[in-house]
């Protein structure tokens, strides 16, 4: 069978097994106590600002004159400090594992750095000995399809700098469900550097392998069927104009769904005050693009009937699934779109044929829910949950950019900065069913809780080991720095639960939590909202493509004395959590 794809233009920046880079010169002053918000767009003079102070401070960027600087991101707190995101070229060639991020003060002034790779990037030469035809075979070959050309990069990931092919492989049958890889090839001596799939699955291959294997068939739980209420009108004025309607979900019930009336009559399930945030129809087709997909339109303003019988059903779900996310990025951090810029995000349901999985697609911004297989799982996986922590990837991807260090032929993914993105997209998805607090979808810290599995959730981050399906783990040790992503997610979740909620026994909604520690002391939490806003702010201007757990300690320290300040309560709980994971200085791993 034809892999569904989409296909990738995008080139995956870092893949590294270097540790993460920390904040190096000046130290910040402490902001208020509030998230921070992010500029609209970088200005030229302050993007300039940071380029001048890389190429200034080399010494601690690690940037020199054969480089040039992309900024990818720029964001600005209440106080006025800059951070400004950029990946990086060398000698004209990107470079992977080459991205940073320059900090500002208000007045410009160099701050510090974070960068991924804290060695020199110098290449001694940029001429090939394998040809591009030679490249793209191997290519082909490793990933099992069709090879796009490819491009000479420099790859300055694990201490290395070497001339390399990177290679997008569409149509791949080693890409579970995505159907695209991107593969990074030694362009001496053809020696394969990296082979990752392009899309983000929900479900991993190790969970579909021992649900196999135990011949569990989840029975995704769903909401009552409801019977949508009258839809509001439409705005005044000609067509198209935003309308209210509401939808009758698989998973959470009635909804309200912000369209766009086209006609007296007519309506189309697109939401122009979200950035035109829209869910399509793929038609059962692995559609290549989102504009192929099919609008989802009716006459009346009311959509689906709360069963999978009626095919708009899933789009109801995963519309209000991404304009929830999009709501709780907007309202809690002011970050417009998952980029940022103020774009809405894309759904295709219906896609592809038996594919029991949910994918966030970095190309076309798109969120791809297949129907199910037919062997594991018979319903969409259009959960509020999945959506959060799908999206969230999304979010990850046009930040930190956090990739795993390596992945096997099966496309099992491992290394601790994939298992951070793996934690983070967890964390985040969680927080927006707290944020939505949908009664049908009750808010709590389990992960895949309406998935209909045996063990009652997919993950969970008050103690992760409860999740046997994936082994994850509640703490560090040496041996997760090459742990599968998801297994290795518990030790970062777990920090976070106990930062938010504290160590021991308690029941937040109707949910028994009882979260140990490593070494057995109590931790008391911050509270959800102040650990959501340092994890947010830890992201989003202290990570980088390498970032590992000890990365990650020292990024949320960093945001907590910048939100709290360094004597507070925050920020020693902050340094508690991680050890209470068995994070700390002193273990700090010397790579």
């Amino acid at each position: 069978m034809r892999r569904p794809h989409i296909r990738s233009r995008h080139l995956a920046i870092a893949l590294a097994v270097t540790t993460a880079a920390t904040l190096t010169a000046g130290a910040a002053v402490a902001a208020p106590a509030t998230p921070a918000t992010p500029s609209a767009t970088g200005t030229p003079s302050l993007v300039d600002a940071a380029r001048a102070a890389a190429y200034a401070h080399s010494a601690t960027t690690g940037v020199d004159k054969q480089d040039s600087l992309k900024a990818t991101d720029t964001l600005v707190d209440p106080d006025g400090r800059r951070h400004v995101r950029f990946v990086r070229t060398h000698r004209g060639m990107p470079v992977l594992g080459g991205d940073l991020v320059i900090h500002l003060g208000a007045d410009s002034t160099y701050q510090g750095v974070t960068r991924a790779a804290r060695h020199e990037v110098e290449l001694p030469s940029a001429q090939p000995k394998l040809s591009d035809r030679q490249a793209a075979a191997k290519a082909a070959s490793v990933a099992q399809g069709t090879a796009g050309a490819p491009q000479l990069v420099v790859d300055a990931r694990d201490g290395r700098t070497a001339l390399a092919y990177q290679v997008q492989v569409d149509d791949s049958r080693t890409a579970d469900g995505g159907g695209a890889r991107t593969v990074v090839l030694d362009a001496d001596s053809g020696q394969v550097l990296s082979n990752v799939p392009v899309n983000e699955p929900f479900l991993s291959p190790s969970v579909l392998h021992e649900l196999r294997k135990r011949g569990e068939r989840p029975n995704p739980g769903a909401a009552a069927t409801a019977t949508p209420s009258a839809p509001g009108k439409p705005a005044a004025g000609r067509y198209p104009a935003p309308a209210t309607g509401s939808g009758a979900a698989l998973f959470v019930g009635t909804v309200p769904l912000s369209t766009t009336q086209t006609a007296k009559n007519a309506f189309v399930l697109k939401d122009t005050t979200r950035g035109n945030t829209e869910t399509r129809d793929a038609g059962g087709r692995a559609l290549d693009e989102f504009s192929a997909g099919k609008p989802v339109t009716n006459g009346t303003n009311r959509w689906g009937n709360g069963t999978t019988a009626d095919r708009t059903t899933a789009a109801v779900d995963a519309q209000y699934g991404i304009t929830s996310t999009l709501d709780f990025y907007q309202k809690t951090f002011g970050r417009k779109g998952i980029k940022n810029d103020g774009a809405g995000a894309h759904a295709l349901v219906h896609y592809g044929e038996k594919v029991g999985n949910a994918f966030w697609s970095p190309d076309c911004g798109c969120m791809l829910y297949g129907d199910g297989d037919g062997e594991l799982f018979n319903k969409p996986l259009v959960v509020l949950d999945v959506t959060g922590h799908e999206l969230t990837h999304g979010v990850v991807n046009a930040t930190a950019n956090l990739q795993p260090t390596r992945v096997d032929a099966e496309g099992h993914q491992f290394g601790e900065p994939g298992a951070l993105n793996e934690s983070l997209a967890d964390i985040f998805g969680t927080a927006v069913e707290f944020a939505t607090n949908n009664p049908k979808n009750p808010p709590n810290y389990l992960m895949g809780e309406k998935l209909g599995l045996a063990q009652k959730f997919l993950r969970r981050l008050d103690k992760p080991s409860l999740d046997k399906l994936e082994g994850t783990v509640d703490y560090w040790s040496k041996d997760t720095y090459d742990t599968e992503v998801h297994a290795g997610s518990g030790v970062s979740s777990h920090a976070f639960y106990l930062l938010a909620e504290g160590s021991g026994k308690k029941t937040i909604g109707k949910v028994a939590y009882d979260s140990p520690t490593y070494d057995g002391a109590k931790v008391t939490g911050i509270g959800r909202d102040r650990a959501t806003a340092i994890f947010y702010r830890a992201l989003t201007r202290y990570m980088v493509s390498t970032t590992d757990f000890h990365g990650a300690r020292t990024a949320t320290l960093q945001a907590a004395k910048d939100l709290y300040g360094a004597g507070s309560t925050a920020y020693k709980t902050v340094d508690r959590a991680w050890a209470s994971v068995n994070v700390t200085a002193a273990n700090t791993p010397k790579r």
